[in-house]
């Protein structure tokens, strides 16, 4: 068009504050096909610096430059010349523009033939009615590769979650992949990402540091390392803790350039750093865990605004999966330690090998000779070992050792071990839940229940009765939550205890050898812990008052029906705080005392209440008023006790045995 000798093309590049002009097209020969110049890493192409020489000048001003010599001009760079031999003499420079004016290119043509003859205006006015058209291209093919990079680099971030979200167990693992997906989207060198020990500590200091290298620029095609000495990347390092402390990112183009810059650090590291960028790395609370960082892009400028915000888009992601992944090791580190602690306290809290020896070798007395049989029994009559062997009887008359294949030795292992875990406490302890037991035992055998009762609810009951009290700290639910204690804080304030029960007699049945369920299949073991579940949660008296009404109306108007399930969960929970009573139901001198224990344990309790919670007790606890014992206890007997034995006479006629010892009838 203008009968040039050679012609390039430069675009402008860079942010506003550092705009560079780099050549597409240089020195393009007329009548050869010409091919955009690479961007790799071992391009040719030439970069001219806002404002130097004459394409500097045109891109600066906007303005034609037409020069008939290049070498009479101030503003001419004989540097290709001297390097390619080639002379150049006379130069058309004109600038292009997009729809708004802004220049975003430049052409340059160079030596108009023939030889030796200056550009005209004619060329002038061809290039400024051709440029224009360029200059929509040229914006047109920008737009398209800028959406295409855009597409490419948001399917990138989706598969940064996709990599994160598949694994999140191994941090080492998850920040390779954060490396390895960094690194192939933003093109850079070598990229790194280093851990906070302490994210609450005012003292940045990082506990991990990991590496990761282009295979350009590397022998090794991956090289990932933690805890690398920072010794010989001090810029890395400063720009790091800056990052951590401040919350902001960094964005260094030219490290020469930057103060904090090393350059005997950067020579003896053997790697040659231009640019950083570094952004900090956020947990889902937003605090700093960290940092990454990017260094060299492999196009050699400098990383630019948008490589800044899709880096930070890039991070938040890579910090959602650095956190999740720390919060699981963490959890299997709690994991591990409750393990521990469990099977420490599994090996202190069972029973010893020698008992359950002396148990095998001890002979099992009738229910006749141990005084089980009787409504009358004495709670006092038998001592620790006597109490163990009459709950074996009872397991063995009730025949749900044989029905469920229960090993013997595992049976004594776990009555044992029962045993161990309640404490000694005034009231609440081993004796209370034996004595418990064996109305159970009665009920079901002499109160006709054994024939409605199946095996399975038979067995449920007598162990939610064995262990309906375990690890009993002589205080009730109310004392839990006023004192707030760490069992109201894990249960909750609803059958605090109860909950706490339940748990301890499932841990003594997970321990090894404790399992007296184990010949169960799943679907009855599941069932079976069900029924476990309900029976000591029923101890709650807070839950006997809300089923009582019900279940006295479907009792007293017959309603009751044993094939109705809803009928038999609350009639096993009824048995369940029937039992729990007993105590009141025993001749006069053995009720008598077991009312003094539990007056004393309430005592015991009041006096905490006043030292350590500064409260004021109950009138039933309150040993300040202990003269108005005598009305409450009848009080309790004809509100709460009295009206659960009347209704299950109408159960079952032997219940009125136990109705009269109740009632100080002789029968």
């Amino acid at each position: 068009m203008v009968n040039a000798d050679r012609c390039s093309l430069f675009l402008v590049e860079g942010p506003s504050h550092k705009k560079t002009l780099v050549s597409k097209f240089f020195n393009v020969h007329l009548g050869t096909i010409a091919r955009p110049s690479s961007n790799t890493l071992n391009s040719n192409e030439v970069q001219v610096q806002w404002r130097k020489g004459i394409i500097g000048y045109v891109a600066e001003h906007g303005e034609t430059v037409n020069i008939p010599n290049a070498y009479e001009d101030h503003r001419f760079s004989d540097e290709i010349d001297k390097l390619t031999g080639y002379k150049t003499q006379s130069v058309l420079c004109t600038a292009i523009c997009n729809s708004d004016g802004e220049v975003i290119g430049v052409v340059q043509a160079i030596n108009k033939k023939p030889p030796g003859t200056p550009f005209t205006e004619d060329d002038e006015r061809v290039l400024q009615m051709y440029l224009p058209f360029c200059g929509i291209s040229i914006s047109n093919a920008k737009l398209f590769s800028e959406s295409r990079r855009e597409y490419d680099r948001s399917r990138a971030l989706l598969e940064v979650v996709n990599d994160l979200f598949e694994e999140q167990t191994d941090l080492e693992k998850i920040v390779r992949k954060i490396m390895q997906r960094a690194r192939k989207l933003l093109q850079c060198e070598r990229c790194s990402v280093l851990l906070l020990e302490d994210i609450h500590s005012p003292v940045v200091k990082f506990s991990k540091t990991f590496e990761l290298m282009s295979p350009l620029c590397s022998e090794d095609q991956e090289i990932s390392m933690e805890k690398v000495s920072c010794s010989d990347w001090l810029i890395n390092n400063s720009i790091a803790e800056l990052v951590a402390s401040t919350g902001l990112p960094v964005n260094i183009s030219d490290v020469c350039q930057d103060p904090r810059f090393d350059a005997e650090a950067d020579q003896a590291s053997g790697f040659h750093l231009r640019s950083v960028l570094c952004v900090p790395i956020w947990n889902r609370t937003h605090q700093i865990i960290g940092v990454a960082q990017i260094l060299n892009p492999l196009d050699r400028k400098a990383f630019n605004n948008a490589d800044q915000r899709l880096f930070e888009a890039f991070v938040i992601f890579c910090g959602l999966g650095i956190n999740n992944t720390m919060m699981y090791n963490q959890a299997e580190k709690t994991w591990a330690k409750q393990s521990v602690a469990l099977d420490m306290l599994s090996y202190h809290a069972t029973c010893s090998k020698v008992e359950v020896a002396q148990l095998k070798a001890a002979k099992i007395p009738l229910s006749s000779e141990l005084g089980i049989d009787e409504f009358h029994f004495n709670d006092f009559s038998l001592d620790n070992d006597g109490m163990i062997t009459a709950s074996l009887r009872m397991f063995l008359e009730l025949g749900v050792v044989q029905k469920f294949k229960i090993d013997y030795e595992v049976l004594y292992r776990w009555l044992l071990t029962v045993r161990k875990n309640y404490r000694t406490v005034v009231y609440h302890n081993w004796r209370h839940a034996f004595n418990v037991a064996q109305c159970m035992y009665l009920m079901i055998t002499t109160a006709g229940f054994q024939d409605v009762l199946t095996d399975t609810e038979t067995l449920a009951l007598m162990v939610g009765c064995l262990c309906h009290d375990l690890d009993h700290r002589g205080t009730n639910n109310a004392f839990q939550a006023k004192s707030g204690s760490a069992l109201a804080l894990l249960y909750g304030t609803s059958a605090t205890l109860e909950h706490h029960h339940f748990n301890h007699a499932v841990m003594i049945l997970q321990s090894e050898g404790h399992n007296i369920f184990a010949n169960l299949s799943s679907k009855e073991y599941s069932h079976m812990m069900r029924l476990l579940k309900q029976a000591i949660l029923s101890t709650d008296l807070t839950l006997y008052f809300q089923k009582r009404t019900k279940f006295f109306k479907w009792v007293l108007s017959g309603e009751f029906s044993w094939s109705n399930q809803e009928h038999r969960d609350i009639l096993r929970s009824m048995l369940m705080t029937a039992c729990g009573l007993v105590a009141v139901t025993r001749p006069w001198d053995i009720s008598k005392q077991v009312a003094e224990l539990v007056t004393s344990e309430f005592f015991e309790q009041s006096d905490r209440e006043r030292s350590e919670l500064k409260l004021t007790p109950s009138a039933i606890c309150d040993h300040n008023r202990k003269d108005e014992l005598p009305s409450l206890q009848l009080e309790w007997i004809d509100g709460i006790c009295k009206p659960l034995y009347e209704v299950h006479k109408n159960k079952s006629n032997r219940v009125i045995a136990l109705m009269f010892a109740f009632v100080g009838l002789d029968g």
